[in-house]
This record gives C-alpha cells, structure tokens and sequence, in this order.
C-alpha cells in the first residue's frame, strides 16, 4: 500500500510540475536570430582578454538553438560589442609582515546590443565592474594561477550575464 501511495504521489507531482507553465528563462525559443559577434577592444595590457570573451561568450550563445554568433556583419540581425575599459589588480588583506594575503581582480566592461537593420539599441550598458577575489601566496606561479582563474570566473560570469539579458529581451522584437 505504501508503495502505491509513494508512486500515485510522484505520478501527481510530475504532473504539476510539468503543467505548471515553468519555463526555464535561460533558453531562448523564439524566431532564429543571427548574431554579429565583433571581438571586443581591449584598453588593457591584459594580451588575449578580448579573445577569451568572445569565446567564452560564443560558447553561451550556442546554448540556444535559435541563437547563431557569427564573426561577419553580412547577413546578422544583431550586432553585440564590447570594450574593456580597464583591468585592476587591488590587494585586499595584509599578514602581519605586511604582505597582500588576497587581492581581487577588477573589471570594467561596457557593451551593447542592437538590431542592425533598424539600428535599434536593445541593450547597452556604459560601464559595469566586475571583481573576484583570489589568495596571494609565497609561490608567485601559484599566485599567477589563482589571478587567472579569479580572471576567468568573472568572464564567465559576465558571458552568462550577457547572454541572460539578451535572451530576456529578444522574445519582445
């Protein structure tokens, strides 16, 4: 009997879950839509930043179907550019003989969104920071390693980002 009970309550559950209307805002579905992806201008000294954002953001776009990032203007509907404004390397906490135990990364960014053939703009953004924190150690190689991934993580996160905001706003043109 218990087990019966157990299996009438799944079987009820999957059926609300799935009548719920729950859609995952995170994928796009509407009509397929071409984006002219141009690789950012990079201010900074940091060589290769521009690259690793636009892979990093091609790679989130792809998560759609109905999304294509292409690297020529000819036939897009959209165009996505960016710049990075500046890249800095703040310490944040001292031990006791005075040397930085963790420090940050910090990342001003600006970009935009726009239709290409209206010239429409659907996104912009003129200046956003991100930063991330990452341990300082006696190891200048480990310590290179760490500021790399704290560097990666905020390309991630911004990539996520962007392509989050798009996909919120495309299902309305």
């Amino acid at each position: 009997m218990k087990s019966v009970l157990k299996n009438v309550t799944i079987i009820l559950f999957l059926i609300l879950v799935a009548s719920c209307g729950y859609k995952n805002p995170n994928v796009y579905k509407g009509p397929s839509k071409v984006i002219y992806a141009t690789e950012w201008k990079n201010r900074t000294s940091e060589l290769g930043l521009d690259a690793k954002i636009y892979r990093s953001l091609t790679n989130w776009f792809q998560k759609s179907g109905s999304l294509t990032t292409v690297r020529d203007k000819a036939g897009a509907d959209l165009i996505l550019a960016g710049e990075i404004v500046s890249i800095a390397l703040p310490s944040l906490s001292y031990n006791s003989d005075n040397i930085a135990t963790e420090a940050k990364v910090r990342l001003k960014v600006r970009y935009i969104l726009k239709e290409i053939a209206t010239g429409k703009v659907l996104l912009e953004v003129p200046s956003e920071t991100w930063t991330e924190a990452y341990l300082v150690t006696s190891s200048s190689a480990t310590t290179s390693d760490n500021e790399s991934d704290a560097l990666d993580e905020i390309i991630e996160d911004l990539s996520r980002k962007i392509y989050q905001r798009a996909v919120a706003i495309l299902p309305q043109i």
